[in-house]
């Protein structure tokens, strides 16, 4: 795995910063596709472990939207694994309209996409996206080691800021 660079390091700053509104964690990923899970995984590590809501929606973001708009939140973090170029277990935090100037290929690319266009779209939120480039998205239900090691980093990080060791 590799530690945040400066340009990771400033985006996990930023995300801190959105982590003192009401904040919902949404979980993507499809955890039958090895590292395409680590979204899922890792908001299933988080889930429960502070007052932040956490949800981990599988492969199907866009049966959470209903309860996403109900709960009325300032932010919505999304976990996803995508690839974006980068070494396996590398990780990226971008704001939602990002997405946009940024290439990388997510298998549920189009409901991630639709997920975020429709929230906009009816309440008022911030939306933050760590995305975590995969090795692979074999059929396994295994992570690659470079992506468990970013998910223990991760999972670490997320505890020391919602208050769990």
């Amino acid at each position: 795995m590799h530690l945040p660079d400066e340009a990771t390091a400033s985006g996990l700053d930023h995300l801190a910063e959105h982590l003192k509104g009401k904040t919902i964690i949404l979980g993507i990923g499809n955890t039958l596709r090895s590292d395409d899970g680590a979204g899922s995984i890792l908001a299933g590590r988080l889930k429960d472990k502070s007052s932040i809501l956490v949800f981990d929606s599988g492969a199907t973001p866009e049966n959470y939207l209903g309860k996403i708009i109900k709960e009325k939140p300032e932010t919505l973090v999304i976990l996803d694994a995508a690839d974006f170029g980068g070494a396996a277990g590398e990780f990226r935090v971008l704001e939602a309209g990002e997405l946009r100037q940024v290439n990388f290929f997510s298998t549920h690319n189009a409901s991630l996409s639709l997920t975020i266009n429709y929230l906009q779209n009816s309440i008022k939120l911030d939306i933050i996206v760590l995305i975590i480039q995969p090795k692979t998205i074999a059929f396994s239900d295994a992570l690659s080691p470079e992506v468990e090691k970013a998910l223990l980093f991760l999972q670490g990080w997320f505890y020391s800021r919602l208050g769990k060791d």
